[in-house]
């Protein structure tokens, strides 16, 4: 058994730039690269296995070939694979826009999945920041009515971001990511977003791209949410770690790793997912076998897989699973 590096499916949305090519390696024939999912068995962009005997499948079929012991314990309780992580480059701000949550997905999108996220702030540029929330609590009403006459962006809570900064995104929350921020997000599988405000774009047609207000008034929480920082590292001979988030569909940890990280296999468990923010990595299993890693690369680990090492003098990873509930 051997780990997965995975190739990436790219998303060219307006508002994405060139950074994903120019500092993380991502070919594509793309104009802009405003997306890569780097972990998705979503059919609307399927990562695929670049080694290996699994080399040139999807993730998805490798995961149909044996579903409870490659994505473990945690996930298999889902039935379909529940996370989805992207690279997102942010030339232009996003729309705002909103998520709904699992009940009203199913109920009014065909069954699909909600979305709740997680935003980790690889780099930006100076004085970059997004939008989270409410500056003030409003009514459903006050809120329709500032989309609807143009003032919406004055009640929108505004947070400048800095590198390393954490936003846990819970569906509901109103949201946007700004120009010149650069994140890795980890969100549950879901393509849903309802956009209740686009600046005026228009797409590469010409179109005005499609809004959802009746849907975003139903589903958006109207009052303020406060920022969720980075958690303190906690320090540990050789590396440090942080989880930055966890709720049922996934936990992800930050790791730094200065000298060697050892993960102790906990079988049947939960799949590992590592993505390589900075830095280069040695992983090391199978009593010496030794894989390189370098800065965006997505490397995937069935839940069988058994333990491993990273070694290295100065990498920062997120590594992702999804544990059991009780």
């Amino acid at each position: 058994m051997e780990p997965l590096k995975l190739k990436a499916a790219f998303q060219n949305y307006i508002w994405g730039g060139t950074k994903l090519r120019e500092e993380f390696g991502k070919n594509s024939d793309l104009e802009r690269i405003a997306e890569s999912w780097e972990l998705s068995c979503h059919s609307s962009g399927l990562a695929t296995v670049m080694n290996g005997v699994n080399k040139g499948i999807t993730l998805k079929a490798y995961l149909e070939q044996d579903w409870a012991a490659r994505v473990g314990e945690g996930a298999a309780r889902f039935s379909a694979f529940p996370v989805l992580i992207k690279l997102i480059d942010a030339c232009q701000d996003l729309s705002v826009q909103v998520h709904p949550d699992d009940a009203y997905a199913r109920e009014h999108e065909n069954g699909e999945n909600g979305k709740t996220e997680c935003w980790y702030i690889v780099d930006c540029e100076e004085g970059a920041a997004l939008a989270y929330g409410f500056n003030r609590e409003l009514t459903k009403e006050e809120f329709r009515a500032s989309i609807q006459n143009g003032t919406l962006l004055d009640y929108v809570q505004l947070v400048p971001v800095h590198k390393g900064d954490v936003f846990f995104i819970e569906a509901g929350t109103l949201h946007a990511i700004g120009a010149g921020i650069l994140i890795a997000e980890i969100q549950q599988s879901s393509n849903l977003t309802y956009r209740v405000y686009d600046y005026d774009r228009v797409d590469d047609n010409g179109f005005p791209r499609e809004l959802h207000i009746d849907k975003a008034v139903d589903v958006t929480k109207t009052w303020s949410a406060p920022p969720r920082r980075r958690r303190p590292m906690t320090e540990f001979e050789g590396y440090s770690t942080a989880v930055i988030a966890d709720c049922p569909s996934f936990t992800t940890t930050e790791l730094r790793i200065t000298e060697e990280a050892v993960f102790s296999a906990s079988e049947g468990v939960s799949y590992t997912h590592l993505l390589c923010l900075e830095g280069d990595a040695a992983l090391i299993y199978d009593e010496g076998v030794v894989m390189p890693v370098k800065k965006g690369d997505s490397i995937f680990l069935p839940a069988n897989f058994g333990a491993f090492r990273l070694r290295s003098q100065n990498c920062t990873l997120l590594m992702t699973q999804t544990l059991p509930r009780a």
